[in-house]
């Protein structure tokens, strides 16, 4: 007998909770797989991140340090994407927005056409499981190169990738700079998303979307100081892309039962439960919802709404 989701959370049955279909509109391809899979594949372990990272800069040093030399080639992130989309739909997840870097296209000889071409192998592997939906990825620390910025405004036009994701620290670059690709990526149909309000300044998060023409924010918890911000998300029904665990290890939420994503839900902002980098976060969309439930953020039935939420209107 099928278990529906709200039981399967209040008796704690993981099993159940992963047969619910879900969504995660953010994870990025290169740490998307669990670790246990590539020390499977390795042969041997690797050193598990720390409980708490100093941030973006944290992560990435665990990341260069630990994972980097395994994964950093064409057989290692060929293997990691399989292995992702074989976890994800194990964990009952019908639909992807995955973002591929622009900077995987340098692992291949044909470099971007050859990139898609292993996207595209993907996506009819697992049409048949999993709607997986090619993101074309941008770091803001790319903007100032050149041959990155022209492939990727060459990737737009292929008319491949479905959205594009802005990503690294704030800071890094103003989001003016990245306009004119994100006119272009509107243009192509493509949804538009970026990296803002992970850690701090609720009011560069409306700034963004207003620049950028933003869809939907990839984290953006620190709208949570502002309710003047909350309203205006709101409003302007402006999706947050939440990832807790990832929040939580990078130090921008104190821990799971102090998390904002209970303040935004509360005013009115649309929120989705998400990886973010699995093999860093080690948390599968199931276990992030099993996390928030049992840290008392949410009861199960606001939990499924926001699950259904996400799903609803897939095609």
């Amino acid at each position: 007998m099928s278990i529906d989701f709200v039981e399967a959370l209040s008796t704690d049955n993981l099993t159940a909770i992963k047969a619910s279909p879900k969504t995660d509109v953010h994870c990025h391809a290169f740490f998307s797989a669990r670790r246990e899979s590539v020390e499977h594949w390795l042969g041997h372990s690797v050193a598990k991140p720390p409980l708490k990272m100093k941030g973006v800069e944290g992560m990435m040093e665990y990341a260069d340090a630990v994972l980097a030399s395994h994964i950093k080639h064409r057989e290692g992130f060929e293997f990691v994407s399989v292995s992702a989309m074989n976890d994800a739909i194990e964990d009952g997840v019908v639909m992807l927005e995955m973002s591929f870097d622009i900077r995987l296209a340098e692992f291949y000889p044909n470099g971007l056409t050859e990139l898609r071409t292993f996207v595209e192998t993907l996506v009819e592997r697992y049409q048949a499981q999993a709607n997986l939906r090619p993101e074309l990825g941008f770091s803001r620390g790319n903007a100032d190169h050149p041959n990155l910025m022209a492939l990727a405004h060459e990737a737009v036009e292929l008319g491949f990738f479905q959205s594009i994701d802005l990503y690294s620290r704030q800071e890094v670059c103003p989001p003016e700079v990245m306009k004119p690709l994100f006119t272009k990526a509107r243009a192509a149909g493509m949804k538009l998303k970026a990296h803002v309000g992970e850690f701090e300044d609720a009011e560069e998060i409306r700034r963004t979307v207003e620049v950028l023409d933003l869809d939907e924010v990839q984290h953006g918890i620190a709208a949570a100081e502002s309710v003047e911000v909350m309203q205006w998300l709101s409003k302007h029904q402006i999706q947050l892309n939440v990832c807790p665990t990832s929040n939580v290890m990078l130090d921008g939420v104190s821990d799971l039962a102090s998390h904002p994503i209970r303040i935004l839900f509360d005013n009115g902002v649309p929120v989705t439960i998400n990886t973010d980098d699995l093999m860093i976060f080690g948390q599968s969309v199931s276990e992030e919802y099993r996390n928030l439930y049992q840290a008392g953020v949410f009861s199960a039935e606001e939990l499924n709404d926001i699950r259904h939420a996400s799903i609803t209107g897939l095609g």
